[in-house]
Order: structure tokens, then sequence, then C-alpha cells
């Protein structure tokens, strides 16, 4: 990158990350006329025009998408030499963080970040929208948000994605079901039962596939659009709901419910903070993704379903 601006790399790569001249303004703390006037040296450096305008923002050219991992590796590497000049201390700081978090984020981690949150970092406040993983990337991109926590692996160059940990699922009925009395279920009981799905934009569509690969979709007698009214609707009636594993603890310990062993294996939801790229982060969402990394990462949930 000899005889190459940083200022220019960097308006690159947030370009092509958040996909508008608005939101790389902001992030650079610049005027948008600016931002323009660097594209316009970036086009004629590269002899491209790097990004159309679409309906939906800023869309990459060929040449803008082969240029961005090794301009996005190469600026990683200078600003993490350069962080050392920067510094965020959670126990002195007061700062307010945006959240996305499904309602089973809400339900089962939202409760140990905050327990963790006092003696960490006591001037710290969160803020948290609900989930939809269609646009969360982009409202990351934007910077309306600070961090998001989803199942499904998005696979976006825009994101950067900080693994927790696999969570699988289990059966869970009423506590007093006329049917089901043991701690496992069989594949001819199920089929028996009438079952309760979850559709929505959070993920977690695993057991809905299995029914489906099972030909049991026509026993789905109710779809919900949240996983939180699931021990509601489940322990006042004959109905079978099949819950990530986690959160089924938590229902189980407040609800008149009983969880069940599934005859059959439903893909692991691979549950995973996603955050924008290291070069792109301030150091307050340095410290942000790192907290959510430790205190949620599969270690942390292990010790804390036993303690």
């Amino acid at each position: 990158m000899r005889d190459f601006d940083l200022n220019l790399v960097r308006t690159f790569v947030l370009l092509y990350e958040t996909r508008s001249v608005t939101a790389t303004a902001e992030s650079l703390h610049v005027t948008q006329p600016t931002v323009s006037y660097s594209l316009q040296k970036l086009r004629r450096r590269f002899s491209d025009e790097l990004f159309r305008r679409t309906g939906g923002g800023l869309a990459p050219t060929t040449t803008a998408q082969a240029l961005y991992p090794p301009l996005h590796h190469a600026l990683a590497e200078i600003e993490s030499t350069l962080s050392g000049a920067h510094s965020f201390d959670p126990a002195t700081a007061c700062a307010r963080f945006t959240l996305c978090l499904s309602d089973l984020g809400e339900v089962s981690l939202l409760p140990r970040l905050m327990a963790a949150l006092p003696s960490r970092a006591p001037g710290v406040t969160l803020t948290v929208r609900p989930l939809d993983v269609d646009s969360a990337v982009d409202q990351l991109g934007r910077g309306e948000i600070d961090a998001f926590v989803a199942s499904p692996l998005i696979s976006s160059q825009r994101v950067a994605r900080i693994p927790l940990f696999s969570e699988g699922y289990v059966g869970m009925v009423a506590e007093n079901h006329p049917r089901l009395r043991g701690a496992a279920v069989s594949l001819a009981e199920l089929t028996a039962e009438r079952h309760i799905t979850v559709f929505g934009p959070t993920g977690h569509h695993g057991p809905r596939r299995a029914l489906e690969a099972r030909g049991l979709l026509d026993r789905v007698v109710l779809e919900v659009t949240r996983f939180s009214t699931l021990p509601y609707l489940v322990q006042d009636s004959e109905l079978v709901a099949m819950v990530p594993r986690l959160v089924a603890d938590v229902f189980a310990a407040d609800h008149r419910v009983r969880l069940l062993e599934l005859p059959f294996h439903i893909e692991p939801a691979q549950v995973s903070v996603y955050a924008r790229h290291s070069h792109a982060r301030t150091p307050a969402q340095h410290w942000l993704t790192e907290f959510m990394h430790e205190t949620l990462a599969e270690p942390a949930i292990r010790e804390s379903l036993h303690s």
C-alpha cells in the first residue's frame, strides 16, 4: 500500500461493509461530501466504479469484491498495532451499548450479561432491540447497534463472527401430560401428538425442519413467532414443543413443564456474537465483544447451569 492514503483504505472498507455513504461518514466523523470525494479518488486509483447505487444501498463491483479481503486484512493489522494508543476503562467509563437479541437471548443470555455488568462495568448500560436476522447486518453497518447475537450462521464479509456455543434441542410438554410420562419420547409417540412450532425472523428453524423431514407438519396445530410464549401454551395443554436446551432449562425451572429427550437428532444451533470488524470497532466496542464472549461462551454457560 505504498503511496496509498490509509484514510482511503478506511473509507473503502467502511463503504464495503456499510453499503452507505452516510454510515461511512458517521463512522469516520467526516461529512458525506468528504466520503464522496474519497470515493472518486478510489475510483480513479483503481480505474473502476467500485460501488453502484441500488435500491438497497451501494453494491460493490467485481473489482471491489476482489479488493476487499486484502485491504480489510491490511487495515486490521494496522489498526491492531495502533490500538494501544486508545483504551476503554470499563471500571470508570460511562457508556450505553445497543444490542439486538431474540426473545431466547433476552430470556437466557441477557440475565447473565446483566449479572456480570455491575462488577465489571458499573457505568455501562444496555439498550436491547428485537433481533431480525434479515436486517441486523445492515443495522450494524449503519452504526444503529453495537452487536447482535444470532443462531443462524451469517457468512457476510461485512461482519465479524465470534462463536459462543452450540445448542441442541429437547422436547417440552406439560408437567402432567397424560401420555408422555417418561424422560424420553419415541418417534411413534411424537407422531401421535399435536405440536406447536416457532416460525419467525430469529433463526432456530431446526425443529420445524425435523418435523417436515418426518412428514409430521400436519401434526402442527399452532405456530407462534416467539419461543418465550411456549411454556405458557404448553403447560396448560397437551401440545409438544421442541426447544433449545439452554432456554428449556430456564422454562422448566419457572413453569409447569417437563423436558424430554428426542428420538432423532436436530442440527445444533451455532450461537454467535456478530459485530463490526475489528478495525471498525471503537475501543468501547472492542471491550463489549470481549465481555460478551467471556460471559456467554460455552465454559461460562456450563458453569452457570451447574451453579
